[in-house]
């Protein structure tokens, strides 16, 4: 498969200055008047047509750094990028756009800033408009759009301006879900005609299913890469990991496991019909139970669950938290949280991740979190056959009219 981009050990390091006085004073006494800031560090990555390669990282790790250096907008400080065909980016909304000026007027002018000759421009200006859904708003002052309205323009122009590569941050979870949803098909349509994509997004169920390929980026530099669920699972132990300055936190079995361990999630066990089973019936009323073994005595803890289907997208979570069930653990003793509920997912494999933290998330403190703590397969349903991953047991009526 074709190479559309080499990125070698690309570092950028930022001066930093408490004052423009001290940079003027660095020029002419010839003294270090500055601190050095590392975005990023010797960061590597090929990126392959076809392909949609996501960035995650917690903020700060250097993920808009990379992205300006590989469109061009900022040059490393070392290390090079190599390009084979036209990089178009969505950064920051809006940035190219004259507030003053129409919907129109911009196209011309964004697209023209993206490469496109003005014979381009005129040729696509309609389908851009098309796409965009602007309507008669196209021909009002760029100053009187909504964000959702800009990134819908720029996205429509980034898209008609035909790149080898297009680099999305966060432009996708502005707008409307309809909106979103035509973006990611056109999105999948190009990949097709050999475009390639960089990803960058808070969305982890959108990088688990539009990406190819994950890097997470740790304090500038790259700290893994490689499947969409793996990487993820990662980002998840560095946020709790981050967050959690006061306890040590330990990890076991390459990430799928970590915590502070004062209280253990044991095993995963599921119930039907009175017998622990991994194979069920959709609709089947079960009881998912995490046995708990706690070290520390701890208070106001909360014990949740989540259900990822086989391609990592989370289908259901909960927790004690949200129930406003309050969780007491005493020292050196096992407990058994329940959650009894029917199972209302459609036929597939499935697997249980299991949790213990304190308020709603893991992110301030983490006791355990345990991924692939339990896997199972829902087979044909007992009652109605139906499509997707949800079963809502319609009251299907007809009537004459």
């Amino acid at each position: 498969m074709k190479k559309l981009l080499e990125v070698k050990n690309v570092t950028k390091i930022y001066k930093m200055y408490h004052s423009n006085i001290d940079r003027l004073k660095e020029i002419f006494l010839k003294k270090t008047y500055h601190r050095e800031f590392v975005a990023n560090k010797e960061i590597s990555f090929d990126l392959f047509e076809r392909e949609t390669l996501g960035i995650i990282g917690v903020n700060g790790a250097g993920k808009s750094t990379i992205l300006k250096i590989i469109a061009g907008v900022i040059a490393p400080t070392s290390g090079e990028v190599i390009r084979h065909g036209r990089v178009t980016a969505l950064l920051e909304l809006g940035t190219g756009f004259n507030e003053e000026m129409t919907g129109r007027q911009n196209i011309l002018l964004n697209a023209t800033l993206l490469g496109m000759t003005h014979k381009e421009c005129h040729e696509k200006e309609d389908a851009i408009i098309e796409f965009s859904e602007l309507g008669a708003y196209i021909d009002e002052p760029i100053k009187t759009y909504s964000s959702g309205m800009k990134m819908r323009l720029a996205f429509s122009i980034a898209l008609f301006s035909e790149p080898q590569i297009l680099i999305v941050d966060e432009a996708l979870s502005v707008g409307d879900a309809h909106f979103g949803a035509k973006c990611t098909q056109a999105l999948k349509e190009r990949k097709e005609k050999n475009m390639a994509i960089i990803y960058v997004s808070h969305d982890l169920n959108s990088l688990k299913l539009l990406c190819d390929r994950v890097i997470l980026l740790n304090q500038g530099m790259v700290a893994k890469e490689g499947e969409p669920e793996d990487v993820i699972n990662s980002y998840n132990f560095l946020i709790a990991k981050q967050n959690d300055k006061e306890e040590k936190i330990t990890i076991k079995n390459n990430q799928s496991s970590f915590g502070t361990f004062d209280a253990t999630i044991t095993k995963v066990t599921l119930t039907a019909q009175q017998t622990q089973t991994t194979t069920l019936h959709s609709g089947e009323d079960v009881t998912i139970t995490v046995h708990i073994a706690a070290k520390k005595t701890q208070e106001n803890m909360t014990v949740g669950i989540l259900i990822k289907d086989k391609f990592g997208q989370d289908i259901f979570g909960t927790n004690t938290f949200y129930h406003k069930i309050s969780c007491t653990f005493d020292a050196n003793k096992h407990y058994l949280c329940n959650f009894t509920m029917p199972l209302n997912i459609g036929t597939g494999k499935y697997t249980i991740t299991a949790a213990i933290h304190p308020n709603e998330t893991h992110h301030q403190h983490c006791a355990h979190w345990l991924d692939y703590a339990l896997d199972f397969e829902i087979v044909a349903p007992q009652k109605e056959y139906f499509i997707g991953l949800c079963r809502l047991e319609p009251k299907i009526t007809l009537q004459s009219t």
